[in-house]
């Protein structure tokens, strides 16, 4: 489903993995990205991350869901297992400036690493950041490479509509996994320059993502986008939602006879007073009273049992 409305301001977006049905957090934070980009006269895109095959069967779906809730978007939706060619070009101009380098550890080495005494704060401890070229022709032969980030700054920051200023520790991040796949963070990068995304809103659980996603995006000359990070939808454990966590994805709750509605409803109620929630009402009826500025400041507590 389509806007007829589309502005050339620049645009947010709300970009779903596709391994599973929307759960009520999924669906709230793309509720507030929607409001937030029309709020400001932004189109409002849709991009399926669906560069892991396994994982994505689930992309004609959560377009229902996103549609039963009457949130709208502006074109055709993006997928990015389209969009591989865009990867290669970005990796290469990474590539040929000298920021790019061939690791070969394994997720256990790289724990045992980082657990070791005096081991660096990075997440990645930089085991094959200076490799000799022998080395890496040695290690070539045993295992294919992933393809890291040679990161020249220890930290970074972003300003960010709803945190404020956030400083967070850059990492060597990858760049292209071990598969040949292009890693989260550079895709993520290449596709909200090429689309004209300007505003990034989603869940506060990536806020230190995005300060190495500016860092990322300024090696390769592209615009920063506005970001706000909202609160986390957090289930009974007081951790961030999951599907095991109860009803909480639409198909379950219309198992429970809860409409779409009645779920919009719920996540309305959780804005606070960001929103004149009352029963009934449309994403375009909660635009009508939208302030950013009064989003609670805390984690939503999903309600994981139905009365």
């Amino acid at each position: 489903m389509t806007s007829s409305h589309p502005s050339p301001r620049g645009a947010g977006r709300f970009a779903p993995s596709p391994s599973g049905p929307l759960h009520l957090g999924n669906l709230r934070t793309a509720l507030l990205a929607w409001l937030f980009a029309r709020s400001t006269g932004r189109r409002f895109l849709l991009r399926v991350e669906d560069l892991d095959a396994d994982r994505s069967r689930f992309a004609g779906q959560q377009l229902d869901e996103l549609q039963s809730l009457g949130l709208t978007w502006d074109g055709e939706p993006v997928y990015q297992s389209d969009r591989l060619p865009l990867y290669r070009e970005a990796l290469d101009v990474l590539r040929e400036a000298g920021h790019v380098y061939e690791c070969f550890c394994s997720r256990r080495e790289i724990r045992q690493a980082a657990s070791a005494p005096h081991s660096p704060v990075r997440r990645y401890p930089g085991t094959c950041r200076n490799l000799t070229d022998a080395e890496v022709r040695q290690r070539r032969r045993d295992r294919a490479p992933a393809l890291r980030l040679r990161t020249d700054a220890s930290t970074g920051t972003v300003h960010d509509l709803v945190a404020g200023v956030h400083r967070a520790a850059l990492d060597d991040m990858v760049l292209q996994r071990r598969d040949g796949t292009p890693a989260y963070n550079l895709a993520v990068v290449v596709d909200d320059a090429a689309c004209g995304i300007d505003q990034v809103v989603r869940a506060d659980d990536l806020l230190d993502s995005a300060v190495s996603q500016a860092y990322l995006a300024g090696l390769l000359d592209l615009p920063v986008p506005e970001y706000a990070h909202v609160p986390l939808a957090v289930g009974r454990s007081g951790r961030r939602l999951a599907k095991r966590d109860g009803d909480v994805t639409l198909e379950r709750l219309a198992a429970r006879g809860r409409s779409a509605q009645w779920a919009l409803d719920l996540i309305a109620s959780s804005l606070s007073g960001a929103v004149a929630a009352r029963p009934g009402r449309s994403p375009a009826q909660l635009l009508d009273s939208f302030d950013p500025a009064l989003l609670p400041a805390g984690p939503w507590s999903v309600p994981t049992e139905l009365p």
